[in-house]
């Protein structure tokens, strides 16, 4: 099975230079917790979680219109193509510990996203609820991998 099967497509973004309500309002019109950042050239410049803003929020004691969708985005992306084999889709996620990969083409331009929650959708039609579907796919793998704790991370001074 390949990411294109099971990726949803024409994700919604936001631009490397919008502040990061325009990512609060994608989220909750698309009822996501993650928005792909293009930059200029329409490429994955990087990503912003519903955490991300948050955090950032909290830290900097700033409503998200006075964030910077630049400055609180993680830069370094994860990312898989279409055409991937859904086992290599799902073991970065697991070595990333990320729930969602953007999939990119040979120009760097987004085509889709690949989510924890696709997997497990695809899973479910499927009529594979087990947690490995014979060709190495094993989503409770996957979950459990993206679901471990990180180590705590010193919080920034305010």
């Amino acid at each position: 099975m390949h990411v294109n099967e099971v990726m949803s497509r024409s994700p919604r973004t936001c631009r490397i230079d919008d502040s990061a309500d325009a990512a609060v309002r994608v989220m909750w019109e698309q009822d996501c917790g993650a928005v792909p950042v293009l930059d200029h050239e329409g490429r994955v410049a990087g990503i912003v979680t519903d955490r991300d803003i948050c955090i950032a929020s909290y830290f900097q004691g700033a409503p998200p219109s006075a964030l910077r969708v630049a400055d609180i985005m993680s830069r370094d992306v994860c990312t898989c193509r279409a055409n991937d084999a859904v086992t290599e889709a799902e073991h970065a996620m697991r070595q990333r510990q990320v729930r969602r990969l953007p999939v990119i083409d040979d120009r760097q331009a987004l085509v889709g996203m690949l989510s924890v929650s696709d997997l497990a959708q695809s899973a479910k039609h499927a009529g594979r609820l087990r947690a490995s579907d014979g060709d190495g796919v094993d989503l409770l793998q996957t979950v459990t991998a993206v679901s471990e704790p990180r180590q705590r991370r010193v919080a920034p001074a305010v």
